[in-house]
């Protein structure tokens, strides 16, 4: 069954399993059954799990063109986006205008996915010009932007801080039958945070109250960070210490937040007794909130803290890899405290012990 096949074959795929994937396709057609696009798609999106990306491209440029030569395997839409947001993300622009010349000529019409898929990789690789095109080019389809499209746009503008755009775009959503969502008003505001426009990050959580929308703890994520930017260290630790009192079990991701501040504006110490009284705030530490520890503390030439950070991960069962006890090294110069055999196995493989409950990634 050539559901099952591409099932099997995009499980392969996303696991990394690219020679199974393949072995299954064989398999498929020894076995009589003819592969339709559904198959063929799966194939491609198996290839572009593999790290070599521009052999990936190559395959699947390869598949998509021995495809438009078979009646019953002719692309789809669901093809073209495949292979739009690959090249997209791989910033080649010209593929990806190739491509769009060919859907204009083929049976196949463009869905707002095939231009939110182009527009996103554009986005995420900083390609405000080339987003830009994509959105022309919906217009043109006559394909009306959802809020995924206003959400990608704003982002992407906000993160370039062409405000100006952010600001128009967000207007365009409110006059639109699009309603904005919780990550429309987190991005404007996290955006704002960075330029530090205290001022326009403040009107924006005020916008989203007065529109009866709940703020989510990545929300007030957004704040504290937000406030962090801006300096505003002790009103930081205020919006902390609401999301404690208002929060059953506090997310690792906000208590990093406030670390995050703190070290941001140079108040190490303060950090250093945050991390340590975190059950008080019943939050347990996580891999994350080591490596920012350890990378704030090393910028700082903290290295009694670091010392005492590295024994606490130990005795937290979190487990450093190999490249973060040479970089470690690096700067202290000499042997971290308890670097007896028993580290030198640690640091001797990439993988952690059993008992490790995460990996630190050194960067």
């Amino acid at each position: 069954d050539n559901g099952v096949y591409s099932k099997l074959i995009s499980v392969m795929g996303k696991k990394g399993q690219t020679r199974m994937a393949m072995w299954l396709f064989s398999e498929m057609k020894n076995s009589g059954c003819r592969p339709d696009a559904s198959v063929y798609n799966a194939l491609i999106t198996a290839h572009l799990h593999t790290r070599d990306k521009a052999k990936a491209l190559e395959k699947a440029r390869g598949y998509f063109d021995k495809m438009k030569g078979m009646e019953r395997c002719q692309p789809n839409v669901v093809t073209y986006n495949i292979l739009l947001r690959a090249f997209a993300q791989s910033g080649k622009v010209g593929e990806v205008n190739a491509l769009f010349k060919d859907l204009d000529i083929s049976a196949v019409s463009p869905d707002v996915y095939t231009f939110n898929g182009v527009m996103d990789a554009y986005g995420k690789n900083g390609m405000i010009k080339e987003m830009e095109s994509v959105l022309t080019r919906m217009r043109i389809n006559e394909c009306k932007p959802d809020i995924i499209t206003f959400n990608l746009l704003i982002d992407a503008y906000g993160k370039k801080q062409e405000f100006e755009k952010m600001e128009q775009t967000f207007k365009s959503l409110m006059r639109s039958k699009e309603k904005p969502t919780l990550p429309t008003f987190n991005s404007m505001i996290i955006n704002y945070g960075k330029a530090r426009l205290r001022d326009k990050a403040e009107w924006v959580f005020k916008k989203m109250n007065d529109m009866s929308y709940t703020p989510s703890f990545i929300t007030y994520e957004c704040m504290i960070m937000m406030y962090g930017y801006s300096g505003s260290v002790s009103r930081a630790r205020e919006i902390f210490e609401e999301v404690v009192e208002s929060e059953t079990v506090l997310k690792g991701s906000t208590l990093n937040a406030m670390l995050e501040v703190y070290c941001l504006n140079g108040l190490h110490m303060e950090a250093d007794k945050l991390f340590h009284n975190a059950s008080d705030f019943r939050v347990q530490p996580n891999a994350s909130t080591y490596k920012l520890l350890y990378r704030a503390y090393t910028k700082a030439d903290m290295k009694e803290h670091v010392q005492m950070l590295m024994k606490k991960m130990e005795k937290d069962g979190i487990v450093p890899n190999k490249r973060f006890f040479l970089e470690a090294l690096e700067v202290f110069g000499s042997r971290l405290p308890g670097s007896g055999s028993e580290n030198r196995k640690s640091t001797g493989s990439d993988r952690p012990q059993d008992s490790a409950k995460d990996l630190v990634e050194s960067n």
